[in-house]
């Protein structure tokens, strides 16, 4: 393309409409809100109760559930003896690659030992997290092999695509946490994807992050890495990365993965413990029974990280969902697992460990009606259940499958919102307004009084989406 003269510069330049000053007066709005978020807190503090659905009774029946089972029927570990064997001097019953337990066995290793909360440092000391307590710790989706995006539609997720979701969770205020295996970057080989991914996390984002969880070596090679950014001896002594693994329910865990929960504790780094049930599938159809499989699955894996070194830090994990029984598959934002978040939530504190929750998530395709009903319905329950670390709280579309980039955006404006709601009802002398009720008196307005002009810019959340949608 040729050079422009400098007339034809200047003549581009006089054609060029003056932007109006109400455009003009929004964007300044937003650039002050952005100044703003970088004050916005590395993680939630919870301002709010916890829902508390069952007696003292009902959770003790589900305690008693998950110990029969854990006696009677017990748990597989597959292609590990190591675990088998730290299981065995721990006082499991082992019968081939089938652990029973001795009631009370598993939930006496975790409280005798297991951190009730820890900190995840980030590589920038600002954005490191609390897990557990009163924290709440925003996510984004975790495992997509597909990404979509109004322009490029459904397709698999690139390097390149990670990336983009990385800086998204980076820039979003209201997510705390850069994630994982955001999406799938298939467009890089197996043998050196992890690599990729978490020094991806490391380079675009300052925010604490997960490691992979695929294979040990894997495993190994993630530690490594986050021992290169935060030095060895940090490292040794305080968590700097974790690794999210699955159980593979009902009531078996994969040497693999055994593996990995292994090689995290013994490096002092956190391991997110979560089984995977469908009801009706990977376990029973009624929620209460489906919640005490869950807890005795989750507790074994807990307490294993406690066999190998006590005090390391750990998630008590679950994803629970209901299923389409007619076709077979998975539905979300359903009554049953919502009621089933608030009784985890009751027993991961009677427990004495954070609890990790689902977040947004939708068996839409797209980012519709639907998809925002069923992740709405999925988060309210996973808040109120005390949840501390919740993962895919953003991006998640299709049951999982996809990452949404609209999905993305959309979700973390309400996690935003969600910010404001935990906050619970400030009674301080400024929220009770008493001086603006005296200086307007009745029949008069509010808009124009001293205390409206000194809460305004913070008195409601200010939604950037539904703004840009007014442009």
């Amino acid at each position: 393309m040729p050079a422009q003269t400098d007339e034809a510069v200047k003549t581009s330049s006089e054609k060029k409409p003056a932007p109006r000053e109400g455009r003009r007066g929004r964007k300044a709005r937003r650039a002050q809100r952005t100044e703003g978020h970088a004050a916005a807190p590395a993680f939630i503090t919870r301002r709010i109760p916890y829902y508390e659905l069952l007696s003292e009774e009902g959770l003790q029946k589900l305690d008693d559930t998950a110990d029969t089972i854990l006696q009677e029927i017990g748990i597989e570990i597959l292609g590990d003896p190591t675990a088998l064997d730290l299981w065995r001097v721990a006082g499991a019953d082992i019968q081939g690659e089938r652990i029973r337990f001795p009631r009370g066995l598993v939930r006496g290793i975790i409280q005798a030992t297991a951190p009730r909360s820890f900190v995840q440092h980030a590589r920038n000391p600002a954005r490191s997290v609390t897990i557990g307590g009163d924290s709440i710790v925003f996510v984004p989706a975790y495992g997509p092999p597909f990404v979509s995006d109004l322009e490029g539609g459904r397709r698999y997720g690139s390097l390149e695509d990670f990336r983009n979701l990385i800086k998204l969770a980076y820039t979003s205020p209201w997510i705390h946490h850069s994630g994982g295996t955001i999406c799938e970057p298939v467009d890089v080989p197996v043998n050196k994807r992890h690599l990729d991914m978490v020094y991806s996390h490391i380079r675009y984002s300052d925010k604490a992050f997960l490691g992979s969880i695929t294979t040990t070596e894997r495993a190994l090679d993630s530690i490594e890495l986050a021992r290169i950014v935060f030095g060895r001896e940090f490292t040794d002594e305080n968590c700097v990365i974790m690794g999210n693994v699955n159980v593979n329910s009902p009531l078996v865990y994969d040497g693999m993965v055994t593996e990995v929960i292994r090689a995290y504790a013994a490096a002092n780094q956190g391991c997110v413990i979560s089984p995977f049930i469908l009801g009706g599938a990977m376990g029973p159809v009624t929620s209460a029974g489906a919640i005490a499989q869950a807890h005795a699955e989750a507790m074994v894996g807990v307490a294993l990280t406690q066999l190998v070194r006590p005090g390391a830090p750990v998630i008590y994990g679950n994803f629970l969902s209901s299923m389409s029984l007619r076709s077979g598959a998975p539905t979300f934002g359903m009554p049953e697992p919502a009621v089933a978040y608030l009784a985890v939530g009751q027993l991961a504190r009677r427990l004495g460990v954070p609890l990790r929750c689902g977040g947004s998530l939708t068996s839409s395709k797209v980012a519709d009606a639907q998809a925002t009903q069923e992740s709405a319905d999925s988060l309210m329950p996973a808040l109120l259940s005390g949840a501390n670390f919740i993962l895919q709280a953003a991006g998640w579309l299709e049951g999982g499958l996809v990452m949404g980039y609209e999905k993305f955006v959309m979700d973390a404006d309400h996690l935003g919102m969600m910010h404001s709601f935990t906050k619970g009802l400030p009674l301080d002398d400024n929220a009770l307004a008493l001086d603006a009720f005296r200086e307007v008196g009745p029949g008069k307005h509010f808009f124009g009084c001293a205390h409206t002009m000194g809460n305004y810019e913070t008195a409601f959340f200010d939604s950037e989406l539904a703004e840009l949608f007014l442009l």
